[in-house]
């Protein structure tokens, strides 16, 4: 099924650079055919969005902030929500914003049957990663087209790579055990979508891989076996847990 996507941006909240590898990201999910961004225009920090909304077709939204202290955009972006909800005219929502506010919202659209992308930064609150059925860092976005550019790295600081730590290795590991046929043996396909409900933040770029297959590698922990397929020409990869040998003496 080709998803339809509404793309709802909190301007206030998520830096304007690369917002064109932010679409680009957005369509490996679906199409996104509706794409709205929220704040106030009349403000001078907001003046750097003009001309990338123009150049990638998404339209601004007028928000005055009413109060000081309230976030007027995090209102008007819900209540679109749940107007286009009604419409019936999309089967997704990407949520781009780095604001546990809108927590509520991806779970309510979640609960409506619609498929919800959320990206923001990195501290972004896990409340609203965990509401989300996907969760893309922008620091990932913005390494990528940076990798693409061949943007000279010497003179910047390198960015945070997370380590593949043993609750990774973990999650991995009990969710082969959870698809696994009676020899052991699972899907690597399937382990990704399950890895993905379970951890909606979970994304191999993360650790500095552009796949699963070599991150699962780097770890040593696991076998992997590509397999023919009669219907495809394609190599179907299934992984297992490695056995742990018991030490000497002991069966």
């Amino acid at each position: 099924m080709n998803l339809n996507i509404a793309v709802l941006i909190d301007g206030d909240n998520i830096p304007s650079a690369h917002v064109k590898e932010m679409m680009e990201e957005i369509a490996k999910y679906g199409n996104p055919t509706i794409k709205r961004i929220y704040g106030d225009w009349t403000k001078p920090h907001l003046s750097k969005w003009k001309n990338l909304l123009l150049q990638n077709a998404i339209t601004p939204i007028q928000q005055y902030a009413y109060t000081t202290g309230k976030n007027a955009t995090d209102s008007a972006m819900i209540i679109d929500a749940m107007d286009i909800l009604y419409s019936e005219k999309v089967n997704g929502f990407c949520l781009v914003s780095s604001d546990s506010d809108f927590t509520r919202l991806a779970t309510r659209l979640r609960e409506a049957g619609m498929q919800v992308i959320g990206i923001g930064e990195k501290k972004t609150p896990t409340p609203f990663i965990v509401a989300c059925d996907k969760f893309i860092y922008v620091e990932i976005i913005r390494k990528e087209s940076e990798k693409k550019e061949g943007t000279d790295q010497k003179d910047k600081p390198k960015e945070s790579i997370d380590k593949i730590t043993t609750k990774v290795i973990k999650l991995i590991s009990t969710t082969i055990s959870d698809l696994s046929d009676e020899e052991g043996w699972a899907f690597l396909g399937d382990v990704g979508s399950l890895l993905q409900k379970k951890q909606p933040n979970f994304d191999s770029r993360n650790y500095g891989f552009e796949k699963l297959t070599p991150l699962i590698k780097s770890t040593g922990q696991f076998e992997i076996e590509q397999r023919e397929t009669p219907k495809s020409k394609h190599k179907l990869i299934f992984v297992k847990n490695k056995e742990r040998r018991s030490p000497k003496g002991r069966k």
